[in-house]
């Protein structure tokens, strides 16, 4: 039992070498095999195929990032039914914007190799449409706190293409950070200033200032 699963991580981490060189398209089982000192079918006996091989280095970074995401998301939507962010209490949202934002730059720098492979070598994949996925999910959470902002403040509904594009900006914000900020103390602090960017935009939509920051 011990020696299968010394087997898997080898061929993992002879897998994490080769896709990150050439991406998961020109990849080869059979040099992932050889690196890792084992024949090909001995890989088909832990993975599938060469799509699965690349899901296995990717999934648990990305589940991580999801549970993160529709935490926060969960926890952000019960503030706004219960009119609390509507109340002068902007300070604790971006705190609480800030406090899941350090929670994904630790997933992406913990697992940045698994997200550099996602958002750089996934092509063909099955995974490639990852990032359109969790733009999606932006989108709906934030259309709906739009919807909602709108019907409590009234003035004029946000268009979809304006939430589209706040959602994708959410996204490039951190996928700037893992591709381009070699430390995760630097996106730390690069975080600091998004985030202050990102929450005031959005409540400047709705003509609300947080409190000292005018």
């Amino acid at each position: 039992m011990k020696d299968e699963k010394e087997t898997g991580k080898k061929l993992q981490k002879s897998a994490m070498e080769e896709f990150l060189e050439k991406g998961f398209m020109k990849a080869s089982l059979r040099t992932i095999c050889k690196n890792a000192g084992v024949t090909t079918g001995a890989l088909y006996f832990f993975f599938e195929d060469k799509d699965d091989l690349f899901g296995s280095l990717v999934k648990e970074p990305l589940t991580r990032v999801y549970q993160v995401m529709e935490q926060h998301f969960k926890d952000e939507k019960q503030a706004m039914e219960s009119g609390r962010l509507l109340n002068g209490e902007i300070q604790e949202d971006d705190d609480a914007d800030f406090q899941a934002t350090l929670e994904i730059v630790h997933e992406l720098y913990r697992y940045r190799d698994e997200f550099r492979l996602l958002l750089e070598k996934s092509q063909g994949s099955s995974v490639e449409g990852a990032v359109d996925e969790i733009v999606r999910i932006c989108e709906e959470h934030y259309k709906l706190l739009a919807e909602a902002m709108q019907k409590q403040l009234g003035g004029e509904q946000i268009e979809h293409n304006v939430i589209h594009w706040i959602a994708h900006a959410q996204i490039d914000v951190f996928i700037y950070a893992v591709t381009h900020i070699d430390t995760e103390e630097e996106a730390v602090r690069y975080m600091e200033h998004a985030v202050k960017y990102m929450v005031c935009g959005w409540y400047g939509m709705f003509g609300i200032m947080p409190a000292g920051w005018e």
